[in-house]
């Protein structure tokens, strides 16, 4: 015979909270007339823990036998005249699972040892982000996915090629084990395939010891659609929709099915912002990645329609991000918005979205598109000079420039040095225009994102079963020495490339005809901050190439694409300092004659 459960007092807060007298349990099933709470501690008994109907949907009770560890779902008895059988149902808040399709398990998020866990994200102008998915990125196991212990082993590696933020592919407690993360099943916890929630715990702690923020990419424009708990949680719904979480009209529809939480009311509201603040919270997360928010705002996710715009969905990500802006002061708020929207980015207070950085089309397909065309007369450099220089507002580092994400790189298309050259990613011309994108990525004002095993010259579409192929970190050292050069500089580490993370842009040498632009990066201006950064677009030499430069003296080089030591079978064009005259070209004071190889990007700076 099942002990019966005893009652304690409760505690607030949503879903299973411990404490040294046992567990409370909450949920909000507004429409439900009876709530139990069942689960290993009362071998599963359909009836001995009822909940308390407190008020306004709310149910509780505190349960003396339950203790961390222990497995349990709810019962929720729909009306009598529903003629609906008892619901099985998980905890929404659950923080762990047995499995997607499995039972909650109670657990304490205030016992995990952080240590002297004081990380502080570094500033925007000086982030560099990369982008992982813990299920390919380090493999262990054949047949099965990378988990976040094994994600920690290439700790060092990134630290070593000079990342200081990673941006997880979404974590939730999605439906099988192998996704992408962007059909998550249960929001509160961490998917179970990768480790739960203390190894997500470890990773985070192991990351800020390496000097690496953690942000953390979050699905608020739709749930599921598969082993959803949350569809039709109590028994109600309208329309033959998703019930209490979601719209049950129209709003409801996304590409991904009919599961848009309705953000309209206060309880779903109430839901994704606890959400959010938890990765912050208990997770000692440095930020958010909002996944596809255009899907928040509009029900047809486009900005030319305002008959379909959500309006509540705008206010949830104001109340949102005021809330981060407010309890977590220098975190990363990111948005893919990707409509070129500069309300996105605005303060909450001018009826902004309040987002720190969003990605920026603007720059990622007019370069893919420069670097992948096979003529050279094709490429575009009016729209390159353009993604150079777009900005959001004032700020140009609100935006994050990328030319590989988890998009860009599946659903049809590849990898750039693939779309490059189709099975020859290992050519010289895959690797210099592949390479020839990522060094604006680097020195375009901005914030720089890679995606994982760019810096290998992966050559892959994205999937969600196929890993990094960690060998090619020894056949495309080169490859890797040069992103590791770049990022040397870009976060201005030698001391004398301060402009890279300045504020200022100007493109001062456009010709149209070479294929070749010149463009000055400063902070302050001066020497060890003026950075002057040559892109040439063609598969030809420039020798004896006279440009402007901000200052008299000497010009050093401080990095060059063709080099040797970035691959044997390139050029080595020399590339010499240059010393400069005060005789004033391009609109600037002195100049000086440049020597730059094919497919090439040339850094100068000064050392006085």
């Amino acid at each position: 015979m099942t002990k019966k459960a005893r009652t304690m007092t409760k505690h607030p807060g949503m879903g299973a909270i411990p404490d040294a007298k046992g567990v409370t349990f909450r949920v909000w099933a507004p429409h439900a007339e009876k709530v139990y709470v069942t689960g290993t501690f009362n071998d599963w008994s359909k009836t001995p823990a009822p909940l308390v109907n407190e008020k306004n949907g709310y149910w509780s009770t505190g349960v003396s036998e339950a203790k961390v560890g222990d497995e349990y779902r709810y019962l929720i008895h729909a009306p009598a005249d529903w003629n609906l059988p008892p619901l099985s149902r998980m905890d929404p808040y659950t923080r762990k699972v047995t499995k997607a399709a499995g039972n909650g398990i109670i657990y304490d998020p205030q016992t995990f040892d952080w240590g002297d866990d004081t990380f502080t994200i570094a500033s925007w102008n000086e982030l560099i982000i990369y982008e992982m998915h813990i299920g390919t990125f380090h493999v262990k196991e054949e047949g099965h996915p990378g988990t976040m212990d094994s994600a920690m082993e290439k700790l060092p590696y990134l630290q070593e090629l000079g990342i200081n933020a990673v941006e997880v592919m979404p974590v939730m407690e999605f439906s099988g084990d192998f996704s992408w993360g962007y059909n998550p099943s249960h929001p509160f916890a961490v998917e179970s395939i990768y480790g739960g929630p203390d190894a997500f715990k470890r990773f985070v702690k192991a990351a800020h010891l390496h000097g690496i923020a953690v942000i953390v990419d979050v699905v608020y424009n739709h749930f599921g659609p598969s082993d959803l708990d949350l569809w039709r949680f109590d028994g109600w719904c309208e329309n033959e929709k998703g019930g209490i979480y979601f719209y049950n009209d129209h709003r409801s529809k996304t590409p991904w099915g009919d599961t848009r939480p309705d953000y309209g009311r206060d309880e779903v509201r109430r839901y994704l912002c606890d959400n959010a603040l938890m990765w912050l919270e208990e997770y000692h997360a440095d930020g958010l990645r909002w996944d596809a928010i255009t899907y928040i705002k509009n029900i047809e996710g486009n900005e030319g329609n305002p008959a379909n715009d959500i309006p509540e969905g705008w206010s949830l990500m104001q109340w949102i991000n005021e809330e981060i802006q407010k309890r977590f002061p220098g975190k990363i708020s990111i948005a893919e918005d990707l409509k070129n929207n500069v309300w996105v980015n605005k303060d909450t207070g001018a009826g902004g979205g309040g987002f720190s950085a969003q990605w920026d089309s603007e720059f990622v397909h007019p370069v893919r598109y420069a670097v992948i065309a096979s003529d050279d007369n094709l490429r575009d450099l009016g729209a390159v000079s353009r993604a150079i220089e777009h900005r959001y507002e004032l700020d140009a580092f609100e935006r994050v420039i990328y030319t590989e994400s988890h998009d860009e790189v599946a659903n049809g298309r590849a990898r750039v040095p693939e779309e490059i050259w189709p099975g020859k990613v290992d050519s010289w011309f895959s690797k210099k225009r592949s390479t020839l994108g990522a060094a604006l990525v680097l020195t375009a004002p901005g914030i720089p994102m890679l995606f994982k095993g760019q810096e290998l010259l992966e050559d892959r579409w994205f999937q969600d079963k196929v890993q990094i192929d960690w060998s090619r970190a020894e056949d495309e050292h080169g490859i890797l020495g040069m992103y590791r050069d770049l990022i040397t500089l870009r976060r201005n580490l030698s001391g004398v490339t301060r402009g890279l993370c300045g504020q200022n842009i100007q493109i001062y040498h456009f010709d149209d005809g070479a294929k070749l632009i010149a463009f000055h990066r400063w902070d302050k201006l001066g020497p060890t901050d003026s950075v002057v950064v040559v892109v040439n677009m063609t598969n030809q030499n420039r020798d004896g190439y006279r440009i402007g430069f901000p200052r008299a003296g000497l010009w050093k080089t401080r990095f060059n694409s063709d080099s040797y030591n970035y691959g044997l079978n390139f050029y080595n064009h020399p590339t010499p300092d240059v010393q400069t005259h005060e005789e004033g070209l391009d609109g600037l004071p002195c100049s000086g004659e440049i020597s730059i190889g094919p497919y090439t990007v040339v850094i100068f700076s000064q050392d006085e």
